[in-house]
This record gives structure tokens, C-alpha cells and sequence, in this order.
């Protein structure tokens, strides 16, 4: 049976129709251990560069988003009040990674911590009530497991007693797997996938903030491999 290739999906189940025309309706589920590759045995050296190249990435996100907070931070202190700046607000946070039974379905990557990191430049556009603002930042996992850095365009709106909500769309480049190559790992598909972020928290002054952050990385089924991936987590922001 060939089934066509007219499919669109974020992740969970999705349609397809076969040759006859009839519909057919699949839901994604974990990989059974039987359909991914054994741990391949003797080759540790594959392991390690795979690990290597995760850690080599991580650190060279890191260092260049330590940098570019670093910079952007004392550029926008350094400008006259008057003038504005290049940064609204700065983020941190650590978010639980590849986490289970959320848009994703499953979990096969480690039970580990992301550090996330992530600038919100000031220019802005009034949308729907709140506003909409260019966003760059970075998930970096502190066990060699897949990490990414993004761009998106962040929809933001403010609510009472110092409530707000934000959702975006954007792209992350990532350092992990595209196809099923190893159990632990998950098969991303294409180098670069669409990130979809969400947000809500508690402003606790004019500057610091706490919230919960969500975002799933995926490739909408644009790619053989589309197992996508969550991470949710707490936040600290700090708002020029």
C-alpha cells in the first residue's frame, strides 16, 4: 500500500490517505525497542565524539550566549534613558528535558536538566492587545544529550496583578540526531526545526520576574523523522 506524502503535523496523530482514497488515521507512539538499532557494543568511540560534539556545542552556545547577554546588557545600560535600548528583557532558567507525554509522546533521551538562556530585543510590533518582539536563546543539556539554540518572533501580553502570557514561532538549530542511529537518542529529522514556545508568569516588580516555560522543537513531518521534543521548566526574568 502506498500511502501519499500530504501530511502536516506538529506531532501526535495525523491523517494519511492511501491510493483507494480512503483515510487512515495514525498516532505516534515511543519507538518499540525492536524498531530502533541495539546499543552497538565495542564502539565507544563513536560514543564519545557524539558526546564530544554535544559538549563542544553546548559550550560554544554557551559561551557565545554569555556573551551576547553580556554585550547587549551593558550596550542597553550604557544608552541614555531617553534613547531606549537593544534589549527588553533577559531570561535564565532550567527546564526538564525530553519530557514525556506532552506534545512529543515520549521520552527517550536522559532524564536530564537544560540550561535555558534567552534575550528579548526591544523592538516591537502592538498585536492582538500585547505585542510582538524578536526573541534569541538557548537550551543547553548538562548531559552531553541534544541541545539547540533559536530565533523566534515572541507574542507577549500583560495581564492583571502582574500576570503575563507569551507564545511564539521560530527555528532552532540543533547538535543531535536526524535519523534513528541510537536508542537513546532521539530522531529529529532535519538539522533545523520549527520552535514553538510558551510561557506564563508573575511580574514581581518593574524588572524581576518568575514563570513556567514550555517549548517543543519539531519538523512538522517535513523531514523521514519527526520524533520532536519538550522541555518544560521555571524562569527568572529581568526586564530593562
Amino acid at each position: 500500500m502506498v500511502l501519499a506524502a500530504n501530511r502536516i503535523d506538529f506531532g501526535g496523530s495525523s491523517s494519511f490517505w492511501d491510493a483507494s482514497g480512503i483515510e487512515m488515521t495514525q498516532t505516534r507512539t515511543a519507538p518499540r525497542a525492536l524498531d530502533r538499532p541495539a546499543p552497538a557494543t565495542g564502539n565507544l568511540a563513536a560514543r564519545a565524539a557524539r558526546t564530544t560534539k554535544s559538549a563542544l556545542f553546548a559550550l560554544s552556545t554557551l559561551a557565545l550566549s554569555t556573551l551576547a547577554l553580556s554585550t547587549l546588557a551593558m550596550a542597553t545600560l550604557a544608552l541614555p534613558a531617553t534613547a531606549g535600548g537593544l534589549v527588553s528583557e533577559i531570561k535564565t532558567g532550567v527546564l526538564a528535558h525530553d519530557v514525556p507525554d506532552l506534545w512529543s509522546g515520549f521520552r527517550l533521551e536522559s532524564n536530564s536538566a537544560d540550561i535555558n538562556v534567552e534575550v528579548i530585543l526591544a523592538p516591537s510590533l502592538a498585536f492582538l492587545g500585547g505585542t510582538i518582539q524578536p526573541a534569541i536563546g538557548a537550551s543547553i543539556n548538562t548531559q552531553g544529550d541534544t541541545s539547540h539554540a533559536y530565533i523566534d518572533a515572541r507574542w507577549q501580553i500583560e495581564g492583571p496583578s502582574g500576570l503575563f502570557f507569551s507564545a511564539g514561532l521560530g527555528a532552532a538549530i540543533h547538535d543531535g540526531e536526524l535519523g534513528p542511529v541510537a536508542i537513546d537518542k532521539k530522531a529529529l529529522g532535519s538539522r533545523v526545526l520549527f520552535h514553538i514556545p510558551f510561557e506564563v508568569g508573575l511580574r514581581l516588580d518593574q524588572h524581576n520576574s518568575l514563570s513556567i516555560y514550555f517549548e517543543h522543537t519539531s519538523n512538522a513531518n517535513l523531514a523521514n523523522f519527526n520524533e520532536g521534543m519538550d522541555r518544560i521548566g521555571v524562569r527568572y526574568g529581568y526586564r530593562f
